[in-house]
């Protein structure tokens, strides 16, 4: 979640949709993202936001944060009705979601449970730290309804964390992921575990990469993502670029090192289903983020998080101050908010979709987007396919180029 938040058109103070919007409500699967703002330590790459104890002020502590979220939850049972929305999939980021009590997050999955039902088999996860669980946490956040934990671990090797200011000793990552298969993230419990990657950073080697891709893979994860590292502006990386002491990631190590990824996981039994995602099989998806990337519909609770239903997308202001402040006034904590026109949504298909390993429908190109399909073919770029967008390998490589290309 970015932390500079867009413009957009004024929400009313009840934070109620369009008729428009609610008449869309219910057409496609519905799910809730929880931001949990809070980190022990910012690190240096991180735009995201989020805030550390020191950063927080007056008026805020993690002690209040459940019963602000359960007040937004309940803010959007108000807003969306009476209508049946079974809640497919539950995801909360942050920040450090682990940093507060399992009670606290199970107390937040209750009251959606309560306002808006689960589905069955509803996706309940949350990301976690290594350093901030244990076998005693990890089964307690089972017991509370949790059963898939997305685990932080972005390096295997001390120097390549060190530049990333991750605090957490990766020789612990094994004892981490072994203490949550006891606790019930194993498919054998209907529970799965994933790992977070990151490659490129500077000063990671080939060699770095392979280590931290042997690390992960011992542990047998159900899911992987592996991102590349991108230097934001405003974080302490991007000043330590600028003042000369760190180089930028090449575009070549990267797309080595993605190709390097894509080899070790494959061989592993993992497949690719989203440019940067790969799972031992179809049920060990991260539906949550399949439904972004599809369009669905999902309510953001938390500081600065954003929401989307029936062609209308919001954003929370920003602060945990203020977003505690608007909800205890009763209002919503939204801060702006589009209506997306027909054609804005097409593209943001384009956008998404085309990144998926189920591609992209022919039928939602333009006739622009339809005369450039024979172009990325002879280039490579897309599978020979009559009824939908699939990118090859060297498409994944160059996703951007593909899109720009099929919307020019």
């Amino acid at each position: 979640m970015p932390s500079a938040l867009p413009e957009g058109d004024p929400v009313p103070p009840d934070g109620s949709l369009p008729p428009e919007a609610l008449a869309e409500a219910g057409r496609r699967p519905f799910g809730f993202y929880v931001h949990v703002p809070f980190c022990r330590a910012r690190c240096g790459y991180c735009d995201f936001n989020t805030y550390t104890a020191e950063e927080l002020g007056p008026g805020v502590s993690r002690a209040s944060y459940a019963d602000q979220a359960v007040a937004e939850v309940r803010l959007a049972r108000r807003v969306l009705g009476e209508r049946d929305l079974p809640v497919g999939t539950v995801f909360l980021g942050g920040g450090t979601p682990t940093l507060l009590p399992p009670e606290d997050l199970g107390r937040i999955l209750q009251a959606i449970d309560q306002e808006f039902g689960l589905a069955p088999g509803a996706e309940v996860t949350t990301e976690a730290n290594p350093d901030s669980v244990d076998r005693g946490y990890l089964e307690r956040l089972r017991a509370a309804g949790y059963n898939r934990v997305s685990l932080g671990v972005q390096s295997a090797v001390p120097h390549v964390l060190a530049v990333l200011d991750r605090t957490h000793d990766p020789r612990r990552v094994a004892g981490v992921v072994e203490a949550a298969r006891a606790a019930g993230f194993a498919p054998a419990d209907a529970g799965s575990l994933s790992l977070d990657l990151i490659y490129g950073t500077p000063g990671e080697s080939a060699a770095d990469w392979e280590d931290t891709l042997d690390a992960a893979l011992a542990c047998a994860p159900d899911h992987v993502s592996a991102y590349a590292l991108i230097v934001e502006d405003g974080t302490a990386l991007a000043r330590r670029v600028r003042r000369g002491e760190l180089p930028m990631p090449d575009d070549d190590d990267l797309a080595d090192k993605y190709v390097q990824a894509e080899e070790r996981l494959v061989a592993a039994g993992l497949g690719w289903y989203e440019v940067s995602n790969w799972s031992r099989d179809d049920d060990s998806r991260c539906r949550h983020n399949l439904g972004y990337w599809a369009g669905d519909d999902w309510w953001g609770i938390g500081p600065g998080a954003h929401s989307h239903v029936g062609g209308v997308r919001w954003w929370n202001v920003k602060h945990p101050v203020a977003y505690a402040a608007r909800l205890a006034e009763g209002v919503t904590p939204a801060h702006a908010r589009e209506l997306l026109d027909e054609e804005t949504r097409r593209v943001e298909r384009v956008l998404l979709e085309v990144r998926l390993r189920s591609g992209l429908p022919v039928d939602v190109l333009d006739e622009t987007g339809r005369a450039a399909l024979p172009g990325l073919l002879a280039d490579g770029l897309v599978e020979d396919r009559a009824d939908r967008v699939v990118l090859t390998l060297r498409g994944r490589l160059l996703a951007d180029g593909v899109v720009h290309r099929l919307l020019a």
